[in-house]
């Protein structure tokens, strides 16, 4: 499909991030392994949104007050995830367009243009807990002052224009290369603390009447919902599927659903075992030992060496810490490019425009790390998950709407099952981010006074 097919308001638009757009080559005769790999890449940078520090407060206060049991909360959230970054990849795949450049042609320029500021404002606010979890780490391991760190996070710009001058395939490298510093880091961690295999399958596949009769369980439930699906992949995803070049027939678009569809499914399904894995080491180290309020990152990291009795345990913990910040960083700074483009229909230089939403994403966190330090890094970390919460349904809803329309969608447009389910998840996502947007604000002014 182009701009000019009806269901869109034509307006002559670049594509997504065009520097790279198309710019990997897809093998038009191949075996199936072969195609998966050169499709392979963008759904990890994705999934890395799944395991940001922002997730790292509400898995550790998950775990260390409630054991294993919130374990099904955080399978429910992946698959909601994993469908609805799915219908982000339809959106991309079959329109040419992110879902950014969907809204700035379906809606008016008002209305675009508030959509653009709320995810603005969601980036900001997710930048937040990245840049503070990579500060931390820093800060753990190396001892440079929070706000020191906080800067040296901003260089996360520079390496991304650099690793772009050699190709995309040089960033996904770098992520993919992070995640599995991430996943062997909490492999170790795992093996440290060693778990109940029993109470990690019953938290899994067993979910807990007490979600739903202690509020205090319930509120930590839907933070991890809450912080889990996060508003600006949606946009990312949609736009770096378009970074492959594959025949742009109906067969060629259903085959590239198929294989970015495989590719997403596999990353998110990592960021599922990180996140869980997380929780565990919570519950196994701190629950076992009568810890039950650790929720701030600094304390885990000075109780788990001494609790599980293993040198090192600390630092492994930090260095995945670290890993999960950069990585987020980078992926947050591409997507406030993708949303920037998207909505505004600007041209400059891709350098200027990098600094410009690096600058967007990075002043809030400096001024915030300037003004509270190290101080409230719980309560900072859950405050930017209140405020995803609250732009979250700004994105969900267009692009359950887009997919759904056949219009826009021609023959992809979604089935009747997956209209359905895709609503229900809508309306299920925005109801509990009202609800955790309304507990958060009661919780954030106790929560100062202390």
């Amino acid at each position: 499909m182009n701009g000019e097919e009806p269901g869109w308001r034509y307006e002559r638009t670049r594509p997504s991030l065009p520097e790279i757009h198309s710019s990997l080559q897809v093998p038009s005769s191949a075996t199936f392994l072969r195609k998966l790999l050169a499709f392979a890449g963008p759904g990890f940078l994705v999934a890395v949104g799944y395991m940001d520090p922002g997730n790292w407060a509400t898995d550790l206060a998950g775990g260390s007050k409630y054991n294993y049991s919130l374990l099904s909360v955080i399978l429910l959230s992946n698959l909601m995830a994993i469908l609805l970054q799915n219908l982000a990849i339809k959106l991309g795949v079959v329109t040419g367009r992110d879902l950014a450049q969907a809204c700035r042609d379906h809606f008016s320029r008002p209305v675009s243009f508030v959509l653009w500021i709320l995810c603005e404002v969601a980036i900001a606010a997710c930048d937040l807990a990245e840049v503070i979890g990579s500060a931390i780490a820093l800060n753990l391991l190396f001892h440079i002052p929070l706000l020191l760190g906080v800067c040296l996070t901003a260089l996360d710009v520079l390496l991304i224009l650099l690793l772009q001058q050699r190709g995309f395939r040089f960033i996904e490298a770098l992520v993919i290369a992070l995640i599995g510093t991430i996943g062997i880091c909490f492999g170790l961690e795992m093996m440290f603390s060693k778990p109940s295999f029993l109470g990690i399958v019953h938290g899994f596949f067993v979910p807990s009447i007490q979600i739903v009769s202690d509020p205090g369980m319930l509120y930590v439930a839907i933070a991890i919902l809450g912080a889990t699906v996060m508003p600006h992949n949606l946009y990312l995803h949609s736009a770096i599927v378009q970074t492959r070049s594959f025949e742009r027939s109906p067969e060629g678009k259903r085959e590239a659903i198929r294989f970015c569809s495989i590719d997403s499914t596999i990353a998110l399904t990592v960021a599922l075992g990180i996140n869980a894995a997380i929780l565990i080491v919570s519950a196994a180290t701190f629950y076992r030992n009568g810890y039950t309020t650790v929720a701030e990152i600094h304390d885990a990291y000075k109780l788990l060496t001494p609790l599980l009795g293993v040198a090192g345990a600390s630092t492994v913990f930090a260095l995945a810490l670290l890993a999960s910040g950069q990585n987020s960083t980078l992926t947050g700074t591409l997507a406030g490019q993708v949303v920037m483009e998207g909505f505004l229909n600007i041209r400059m230089r891709p350098w200027l425009r990098r600094l410009i939403t690096r600058g967007i994403a990075i002043i809030p966190a400096i001024l915030v790390t300037a003004l509270w330090g190290a101080s409230g890094t719980a309560r900072l970390l859950i405050l930017s998950q209140v405020v995803l919460s609250m732009q979250l349904s700004f994105a969900v809803f267009p692009l359950v709407m887009f997919t759904s329309d056949r219009r826009k969608m021609g023959e992809f447009v979604n089935t009747l099952w997956v209209r359905l389910l895709s609503w229900v998840t809508a309306f299920f996502i925005a109801g509990l981010n009202v609800w955790l947007l309304i507990q958060g604000l009661a919780w954030w002014p106790a929560t100062s006074a202390h």
